[in-house]
């Protein structure tokens, strides 16, 4: 995990990125130029580079786990507001934050390491064009690459993380295109509804055309919106001014 630190000495919200790349790589556009606009805005931003093909789940997310523990264990320190501790996710990546935000602990209490008395939970998650059902609407090489090639059906039912929301589940901010040609807007749609369902606050931005993997989008005037709009619900959530 690599550290870009906002230039701020206030308490302040940091954000772990977990970059897209179906979970067997990690796609530069969503990692280096995410943590500058976060910064940007005021936040201290993680890069995270979990763990890739050929591991399997869980250790994506037990690194994401170990991560959200790791930087609120060391809030004072870095001048962090531990209840604003967020996980921002593309695509696989995307899948890795909701799963981390459907899957969490408050922390062992009785642990040796100190960081695993920490609760793994995010206090908000931005996602952008995530996978997030490994059954309908799937996008099949994330699927098999994440738990190999004749994943049971009960696992896949398991990582399908809108079926894992309740009202526990971390306030979200989402984007997708409508004709994404790679992972079909319905995933988020299907996280968004569950949000609702569970009476979690969230924000859902579609946007009519665009490609897939489209990061910041800062090339194109219109997708490009979505980081004025996502600091504008943050704002509202409270954690920036």
């Amino acid at each position: 995990m690599t550290a870009f630190p906002a230039a701020r000495s206030d308490a302040h919200p940091g954000f772990i990125i977990c970059p897209g790349g179906g979970y067997w790589r990690h796609s530069p556009i969503t990692n280096e130029p995410v943590a500058a606009w976060l910064n940007s805005i005021g936040i201290s931003a993680y890069l995270l580079r979990y763990a890739l093909k050929p591991a399997k789940h869980p250790a994506p997310l037990n690194d994401l786990q170990r991560a959200i523990r790791t930087v609120r264990s060391s809030a004072a320190v870095s001048n962090l507001d531990p209840a604003k501790i967020g996980v921002i996710g593309f695509s696989a990546g995307g899948h890795l934050a909701t799963t981390a935000g459907t899957r969490f602990d408050n922390g062992n209490p009785t642990a040796d390491d100190p960081i695993e008395r920490v609760s793994s939970r995010p206090d908000a998650l931005v996602l952008g064009y995530p996978v997030i059902s490994f059954e309908e609407y799937r996008h099949e090489g994330t699927v098999l690459t994440l738990l190999g090639d004749e994943p049971d059906e009960q696992i896949r039912n398991e990582l399908s993380n809108h079926r894992q929301v309740t009202h526990d589940t971390p306030p979200s901010f989402i984007w997708h295109t409508v004709d994404d040609p790679v992972v079909p807007v319905q995933n988020s749609l299907l996280f968004a509804n569950a949000l609702i369902d569970n009476a979690v606050p969230c924000e859902l931005h579609l946007f009519p055309h665009g490609d897939h993997g489209l990061g910041l989008a800062a090339d194109n005037p219109s997708l490009s919106q979505w980081t004025a709009l996502c600091e504008t619900w943050l704002k509202g959530l409270g954690f920036l001014p």
